[in-house]
């Protein structure tokens, strides 16, 4: 588990449902998760699975503290229409509260943002969310972000893999006190080609398993939280058993090394999701 400044706690692991868009496969992997071992699930607005994630996880019987749920909010909105789509979502998902509520993108103006943080702080400060962060923000957005409100965010999730080790944004993240969690660790699959998957291998074949495996760990050992996605059984087991890798210093730094920065998903700077919707 790792904690957030608040105390409360989140699976380093969790299921990503990012283009789960099939309502009886996400349905059917949500429970094989569970059963595998996974606590925490990941969805948003955007990805339009809310529904199927909570019914999936309400039908399995689990207990709702022993369950951690994370959401983001779509665009950016009046708060009155802000507050009625997290609610919404709520409704959908079939819980009383959020663990976890992102902002899913930032908007270009800050002052968009900061107005949908406040609806963030209320809901917070009423107990329907646990923990309230942002997903995509760059150093210079969370500063501008930070300077106008009043609680700053606890986390932000952003992509993050070998390609892309965020390690300037990760520093600045742990001395503000926020917690990141990386989407995207398998690189849309790109770990599997050079110039990644000879040195990932050359880790795997010594830890017995596979480089999947160890890139997730890789992120692990550094305190991120990791939210692989997939819809196979076979690789639900693979990514939770990196919870249990061990990387040493010279493995992690022989991995850091193959960051260039390089971006497989949207540029949090120029993105065009943040958009304000009246």
């Amino acid at each position: 588990m790792i904690e957030y400044r608040n105390g409360y706690k989140m699976p380093k692991i969790g299921l990503g449902t990012f283009r789960m868009t099939d309502a009886e496969q996400t349905y059917d992997i949500i429970l094989k998760a569970i059963e595998t071992g996974y606590r925490h699930f990941d969805t948003a607005q955007m990805y339009g699975n809310e529904e199927v994630v909570g019914k999936a996880i309400k039908d399995s019987g689990i207990k709702r503290k022993d369950v951690f749920i994370t959401t983001k909010l779509q665009g950016h909105h009046s708060p009155l229409i802000t507050r009625e789509l997290i609610l919404e979502s709520m409704k959908k998902l079939q819980v009383e509260y959020l663990d976890q509520l992102l902002i899913h993108w930032p908007n270009h103006d800050n002052e968009i943002n900061v107005q949908t943080w406040k609806v963030f702080e209320e809901l917070y400060n009423e107990g329907l969310v646990k923990v309230i962060g942002v997903s995509n923000f760059t150093r210079y957005q969370l500063e501008m972000l930070i300077k106008d409100i009043s609680i700053p965010p606890m986390s932000n999730q952003v992509e993050m893999h070998p390609a892309l080790s965020q390690e300037p944004l990760r520093a600045y993240c742990e001395d503000k006190g926020i917690k990141i969690t990386s989407y995207g660790p398998l690189m849309r699959g790109l770990i599997l080609e050079e110039p990644y998957y000879s040195g990932l291998n050359e880790i795997a074949i010594k830890h017995n398993s596979t480089v999947g495996a160890i890139a997730i760990a890789w992120g692990l050992s550094q305190g991120v939280m990791m939210i692989p996605k997939t819809s196979t059984d076979k690789r639900l087991a693979e990514n939770l058993s990196a919870k249990d890798i061990k990387l040493s210093n010279d493995e992690i730094t022989k991995i850091n090394a193959m960051n260039t920065g390089r971006r497989l998903y949207s540029d949090p700077s120029n993105n065009i999701y943040g958009k304000y919707i009246k």
